[in-house]
This record gives C-alpha cells, sequence and structure tokens, in this order.
C-alpha cells in the first residue's frame, strides 16, 4: 500500500522521465563537436566447437559427473553423485532384504516350522512372508528404474550444458527496447527493436 507519499513521488518520477526524454530537438542546426564515430573494429568470435556436446555426453556416460566437470559445472556433480547414489543404495538394501525374507520362507517350505531355532523372522507368518518379498521386490526394481533414469538425465544435462555454453549471445544479435519522441503527434513511441548484423 503506498502512501501520499509514494503516489506523489511516483508521479515525480515519471513526469521527470517524460521531459528528459522531450529534449529540444527543434534546432536545425548540427553541433558538430559533438559527433560520435562508431568504433568499426569487430571483436573476433571463439570458434564453435561442434564437438563439445557429443564429448560432453560421452564423459557423462563413461564416468557420472565427468560431463559436468568437463562443462565447468562442478557444482553439479555432487548432486549427480548424490542422485545415483541414493537410488542405488536403496537397491542394495531392499535387495539384501528381500533375500533375507526369501531364505527365510525356503527355510519355511523346507520344513522348519515357524518361530523355530534360527528363524530370523519368528512372528511374521508365510503370508507375511511372502508379502514382504513382493514389496521389497517392487522396491529393489524401482530405485533400479531411478538410477538408470538419473544416470541418462545427467548425460543430457551435459550435452544441453555444453550445448548452452556456445550459445551466441554478442551484440550482432540483440533486442533492446526503445523510447522515441514522435515530434509529429507530440506523444512518445515505446517498442522492441531487433537487430541482425551481418
Amino acid at each position: 500500500m503506498l502512501s501520499k507519499i509514494g503516489y506523489s513521488f511516483l508521479f515525480l518520477l515519471i513526469f521527470c522521465g517524460q521531459l528528459v526524454a522531450q529534449n529540444d530537438t527543434t534546432t536545425d542546426e548540427v553541433d558538430t563537436s559533438m559527433v560520435v564515430v562508431k568504433d568499426t573494429t569487430k571483436k573476433k568470435r571463439e570458434r564453435i566447437n561442434v564437438l563439445a556436446p557429443s564429448k560432453a555426453a560421452f564423459y557423462s556416460a563413461v564416468l557420472p559427473g565427468l560431463g559436468q566437470a568437463y562443462n565447468k559445472k562442478y557444482w553439479k556433480i555432487p548432486i549427480v553423485y548424490a542422485a545415483i547414489g541414493i537410488p542405488a543404495y536403496l537397491y542394495i538394501k531392499n535387495d539384501k532384504d528381500y533375500n533375507l525374507y526369501r531364505d527365510a520362507y525356503k527355510r519355511r517350505l523346507a520344513g522348519f516350522p515357524q518361530g523355530s531355532l534360527g528363524d530370523p523372522f519368528p512372528n511374521v507368518t508365510d503370508d507375511g512372508l511372502i508379502r514382504a518379498q513382493q514389496q521389497l521386490r517392487r522396491n529393489k526394481e524401482l530405485a533400479l528404474l531411478i538410477t538408470i533414469g538419473v544416470y541418462a538425465l545427467q548425460i543430457i544435462d551435459a550435452n544441453v550444458d555444453a550445448h548452452l555454453l556456445q550459445f551466441n549471445v554478442d551484440e550482432d544479435l540483440s533486442v533492446r527496447p526503445h523510447f522515441r519522441y514522435n515530434e509529429m503527434e507530440h506523444n512518445t513511441n515505446l517498442g522492441l527493436t531487433v537487430n541482425f548484423k551481418f
């Protein structure tokens, strides 16, 4: 919520901007002492390395995070290893638990009763062991899919990042806003100018 002082300041700012934009252009004489000469020397552009994106993708495929290092985005490397390592750890843990429940169920099928000596799950029924195996198998497969998905995503990230590093942002390609005073209609024109220099 703006107060009266805030509104007054905003109005004054807009009004002063209009006055500055409407400088006196009615004189027909041109002051030659104020002529600005544009520098015509061009900067030499860096060559675009067409193979950089494929190299970054290849490096990421060989060793996760290496493509990010090739692109000099070192801060992404810990994120890549955490994103791959956590689901890989969950896959290993679920696989161990699955084998433990499967061995307990096989032991019961071999004739050892529930709660006998050496039974790791004396309070779990046979149906509970089967349901636990099914759940752990699903968790294991999901963790594997996530690991593979993140591995593929980090390869794509390295490739796209290498493409974006070569994106042309020099002065030859520019979009600039312009603010001009129209003398015929005594008002201002706002717009965008797109410049292409070859």
